[in-house]
């Protein structure tokens, strides 16, 4: 597969692979798990950048923020009690529906968000969380959100650059909050057809005081149903309000047809899984319906 390749590099430190990446001149790639980079095969590869002796596979907790290591697997995600802990554990759940126990063995948190997929089980958590991420590049580092990281991805502004950590910030405080993770695939281990993420809290009248929407495989990147977030902040969580956020997610997606579901069917679970997540959210935040 990738008989083209003339040399393979493996740098103790992430200045050393940013430095291989641009020598690579365009024919370079960085390799991890390479879960995604096996399926693409792409002929135009000539170098291979193996980062997994970089220093970035960790999982750490600051205050109440956490920062993971482009390196880190889904399976130490998945299986690391400091996510487990951290907004219901949505981080932890999505990563144990991403693939078979190999492929989680194998495939890194940075690989998952840097690949691009609109499909990607971890980038509609982390944008529920507000995730930040930092690249390397040949003059330093620097800070993105995570929504205009997956815009800029592949354009010139990030050329040459390293995804080499997530920062995930403290989640909002307080009780009566929910998360959930919805997952639609055509298999358990098959990437998703839709995927659902959110995050709300609300008082003790049952009104939302914030609520975080975001949906996958429905547009060219997951998004943030903003609308529907804005339309539901403050409303008593109740069938009505549901409804509704299900047909606002069902206009803010703008699905594809291809082999794993049609643009129509898309549309359509995009409701049935903001309904679900809805209803999870409200059972956690002791929110009777």
């Amino acid at each position: 597969m990738f008989e083209q390749v003339e040399v393979f590099h493996r740098p103790a430190s992430v200045r050393e692979a940013v430095r291989l990446l641009e020598s690579g001149k365009g024919g370079a790639r960085i390799v991890a798990g390479g879960t995604d980079l096996v399926v693409d095969a792409d002929p135009t590869v000539r170098a291979l950048i193996d980062i997994t002796h970089s220093g970035i596979n960790y999982i750490r907790r600051q205050g109440g923020a956490c920062a993971i290591g482009a390196a880190a697997t889904m399976a130490e995600l998945e299986e690391s009690r400091t996510m487990r802990g951290l907004g219901g554990g949505i981080l932890a759940r999505a990563a144990a529906t991403c693939g078979s126990i190999q492929i989680r063995s194998a495939a890194t948190v940075g690989g998952n968000i840097a690949n691009g997929s609109p499909a990607a089980d971890l980038v509609t958590p982390l944008l529920v969380l507000d995730a930040v991420v930092v690249v390397a590049h040949a003059k330093g580092r620097r800070k993105l959100p995570l929504a205009g990281y997956l815009a800029a991805r592949g354009t010139k502004a990030l050329r040459n650059s390293l995804l080499v950590e997530v920062l995930v910030p403290a989640p909002p405080k307080g009780k009566r909050c929910g998360w959930s993770f919805q997952k639609l695939g055509r298999t358990a281990l098959d990437i998703s057809v839709v995927n659902v993420a959110m995050g709300l809290q609300v008082d003790s009248a049952g009104r939302i005081q914030w609520v975080r929407i975001a949906l996958g495989a429905v547009a060219p990147t997951a998004i943030r149903a903003a609308a529907t977030e804005a339309n539901l902040r403050g409303r008593t969580l109740n069938a009505e309000a549901i409804a509704e956020a299900e047909e606002g997610v069902a206009r803010a997606v703008n699905p594809i047809t291809d082999i794993r579901a049609s643009a129509v069917y898309r549309r359509e679970m995009c409701r049935v899984l903001t309904r679900r997540a809805l209803k999870e959210c409200a059972a956690q935040a002791g929110c009777a319906l």
